[in-house]
This record gives C-alpha cells, structure tokens and sequence, in this order.
C-alpha cells in the first residue's frame, strides 16, 4: 500500500497489513472511496498507535493482532475519549456515535465545538474490531466481550478495552421448533391475551442497557404516558414497524416414539425482510413502505435518497402536510436506528429529540400495560422485540387455539413517534 500520509511508522504499517479486507461477494466500490477508506484506517491506527506508547501497550496490541489470542491482555484508552478522537469537549461512551460512520470535512469544527480529525467517529471497540476482525460490523449489539476481558465496553470503566479479540460476535439462537397438535382438544374459554393487570409506570425513560425489575407488579391502573412538559398534544408524526409474521412454516412429521400426542413441528426460518416501515403523519400513511433487508438501518428527516440500510423521510410529500407537522418533521435530524442482531431488535435515538416507542413485547417483558408508550432520549437505546420471547409465547399458545395465536400477531406491530408522545391520557 502506498504512503498516504506525509510519514507512517513502520509499526503502523504492520499494523494496517493485518486490516481485513471489505471486499467480498456481492461488495463493489470505486477507486476514490478506496482511497478515502485507506486514509481514515491509516489516520485511525496511527492515533491509536500514539496514544498507546505513551502507556507502553503497543506490544500487547500487536502481539493480539499478530497472534489472534483472546488470551492476551486488556489493550485500553480512556473512555472519554477527546483526546484521541480530536474532541474538544468530553464525550461519555453512551454520547459517542454508534450509528455507523460519517464523514466530515478534514479539521473542521461541528457547531457543537467537536474537532472532526478523522473524518469519521464511532465507539472506539466497534472501529478496531471492524478493522482487524469484521469488516461488516454494524453496532456495539454485534459484539459481546469475553469474561476475562476485564475493562469491556459494557462495564463503562474510565477505561475502555479496544483489543479485538477481547470481543466475540454475537451469534443468533436457534429457535426451538413450535408442536402444533393435529387434532387439538376443544379447550375452555381463555381470557384475551392482552388483558393485562400490570400498570404503565409514569413517564418511563430507558437508558442504555437497562435490564427489567425483578417481580415488578403494579397495583394502579394504567395512568398513561406523561410527558415532562405536562402538555397534552395528538400524535403528531409516527412510523409503524411491521417485524412480520413470526416464521414461515415449514411443517414436518414428528417421530411418534419420543412424543405421545400427535404433534407436527412448525421450523423457523428467516423471512427474506425482518421488518416493514410505514409512515405516516398525523393519521395519513405517507410514502411507499420500506421493506428492511439488512440487519442495521436508520430512519432519518433528510433528503438524501433512501437505500437498503436508509429510509428518508425528507423527501416524501403531502399535500394535506399542516404547519404543526412541518416543524416536528424538521427536528427529526439524524432520526432513530434499528438493529437486528441475535434475535432481538434494539432502537437507538440519533435525533436531537426523543422518540416514543409503543411495544407490547417489550412491555410484557418489563410487565407493562400493552399500551404502554416508552420514552427514549437522545442517545440512548431500548430493545424493542425479541425472538425468543415470542417463540415462548407462541409455544403457549398454539394448544389455546387460533384465536390465542392470531392475537400475537398484535405484538409484532411496534408504533413509534418522533419528537411527541401520544396516547388516550398522554399529558
């Protein structure tokens, strides 16, 4: 590779020679992305490689790298990480960018005071382990750090692990069959799923990494959403998502000598989309539905034209679209991204402002009205679905009937809202 700075040490040569490649099948790019792609991995190990000679790691580093040891040692910077990135104001680890990378004009300054030197930005850990492990690495979901690794992202200490294999990826469970009975008995009538007792808690805000009360039952009814502000306002913008039908079946005859009842398993399989968008503002659907084939997207208020990993909402038009409308569509900004890694879906808040997110899965896990109508600020993230949950749920249900399981599929609608909050007695 040919020198694209003025001078590159010989350690970080050998450093940028064990970068994994991004081409592949199926991956095409020009010539001047190349380019600019090369420079950044150069701009980024060479200001790694001077941060960790001033703590005497760049061994260990290398012999990671070099190596391909999960048994080496904890290579770490510090997790406000300014220095290293060219900010000039501290960044904590839930307010660096996970979203992926963007660029930026060289050694300019955001409005916000940040010194853009590498063009780019992102979590220290994703960024190495995308360069020295996996190229087509999306977000911090993707990654889970071994036991031994003693400062991993997750543990939020003033230092951070970078050492790319300290962290493994995250791979995606395998759901158990589902036994549907041939000939099931006439059961008794059952109570409606979503006759739920539990209560909505007040204003509920997720951080990041948040885990569900332990035996958490309330005892008042539902109260509603309450916003901070105390104003009662109509939905003002929402999108839908679809996740889709839970699995396309693929039935087959179940060995009788191991079951007693007359059962047929129902196999899961991934369907060729994993969600489906709808937008909509006010109660108006707007624009086609988009159609999320990739296992990261972002849904943003630019006009940028939209593609398989973005939908922009900046272009669509309505003729119908009022004042009220048009201001909440210009503080959407960079919008919310959704994951889908190992069964789960996260959502991730890029905007400026927050987004609401209505999910009975989500809600039945933290036991929670189905109504409920979640909060999620700038920066933070929630999951919103998982799979294996609703595998569980299903497996319960199909000996109820189809009623039981035609109601499930309520809970692979998720709603969610930018900037305002909505509900009956939302506030």
């Amino acid at each position: 590779m040919s020198s694209i700075l003025p001078f590159t040490p010989p350690v970080v040569k050998r450093l940028l020679g064990w970068k994994k490649s991004t081409s592949g099948p199926g991956v095409a790019s020009s010539g001047e992305q190349n380019g600019q792609d090369e420079k950044w991995c150069e701009k980024a190990v060479k200001s790694l490689v001077k941060k960790l000679k001033k703590t005497g790691q760049l061994d260990e580093l290398e012999k990671a790298i070099t190596t391909q040891n999960c048994n080496t040692k904890c290579v770490t910077i510090p997790s406000n990480c300014s220095e290293i990135w060219g900010l000039s104001t501290p960044n904590t680890i839930e307010q660096w960018d996970t979203s992926g990378l963007y660029s930026y004009p060289d050694q300019t300054r955001s409005l916000d005071g940040r010194l853009q030197v590498s063009h780019r930005k992102g979590l220290p850990h994703v960024i190495y382990c995308r360069l020295w492990r996996w190229p087509d690495l999306h977000s911090h979901h993707e990654l889970r750090a071994i036991e031994a690794c003693e400062y991993a992202f997750h543990l939020k200490k003033d230092e951070v692990c970078i050492n790319p294999y300290h962290y493994q990826r995250v791979e995606t469970p395998v759901l158990p069959p589902v036994l549907v009975p041939r000939h099931p008995e006439i059961l008794p009538d059952l109570p409606p799923l979503d006759d739920y007792t539990h209560s909505i808690p007040e204003n509920t805000n997720f951080p990041a990494g948040i885990e569900p009360p332990n035996n958490y039952i309330p005892e008042t009814p539902p109260p509603g959403y309450i916003s901070e502000d105390g104003e009662t306002s109509e939905q003002q913008m929402n999108q839908s998502m679809d996740t889709g039908s839970p699995a396309e079946l693929s039935p087959s005859t179940l060995s009788p000598a191991n079951h007693s009842m007359d059962l047929q398993p129902v196999t899961y399989s991934e369907p060729a989309f994993w969600c489906s968008i709808a937008y909509y503002e006010l109660n108006q659907r707007v624009g086609e539905t988009f159609h999320a084939s990739q296992p990261s997207l972002t849904v943003d208020g630019f006009t940028d034209p939209s593609n398989s990993e973005r939908f922009c909402l900046g272009l669509l038009s309505n003729v119908n679209r009022n004042a009220t409308v048009e201001m909440t569509r210009r503080h959407i900004g960079r919008g919310v991204r959704l994951y889908y890694i190992g069964g789960e879906v996260f959502a991730e808040c890029l905007s400026d402002s927050a987004i609401f997110v209505q999910s009975p899965n989500c809600n039945q896990r933290y036991g929670w009205h189905p109504a409920t109508v979640c909060k999620i600020p700038p920066g933070c993230n929630l999951k919103i679905f998982n799979n294996q949950e609703f595998a569980a749920l299903l497996a319960q249900s199909v000996n109820q009937g189809f009623e039981a399981v035609y109601q499930l599929t309520r809970m692979c609608t998720i709603r969610m809202s930018f900037v305002k909050g909505w509900g009956a007695e939302y506030r």
